[in-house]
């Protein structure tokens, strides 16, 4: 029998902000939080956070409150789909803007 050594081997790379390149500028929706239903920022501890742990391109900040890194983010809606909370939604990225202001 053949002896696997493959087990042995670890994955040493970590995906971060910008692998696939500026994704934001191709975005149709855009994550918005809602702070005040946001569970980290009503708690002020460091709970929480599957907006951060869900996100694919890692461009949701661990921090209170988790800010979103626009450039980088391509709208995928995972976020707001796990948000126990229900605090992030996906506006229309043509909209957005006027919106926020």
């Amino acid at each position: 029998m053949v002896k696997k050594t493959y087990c042995n081997m670890l994955s040493r790379s970590k995906p971060g902000p910008g692998d696939g390149g500026n994704t934001g500028s191709w975005r149709v929706l855009r994550p918005v939080i809602n702070l005040e239903a946001c569970i980290p920022v009503k708690t002020k501890r460091k709970s929480c956070f599957n907006c951060w742990m869900y996100c694919p391109d890692c461009v949701v900040s661990k921090t209170i409150p988790p800010v979103i890194n626009y450039d980088y983010c391509k709208g995928c809606g995972i976020c707001a789909e796990e948000c126990p909370a229900g605090a992030i939604s996906m506006v229309a990225e043509a909209t957005s803007n006027t919106e926020e202001k």
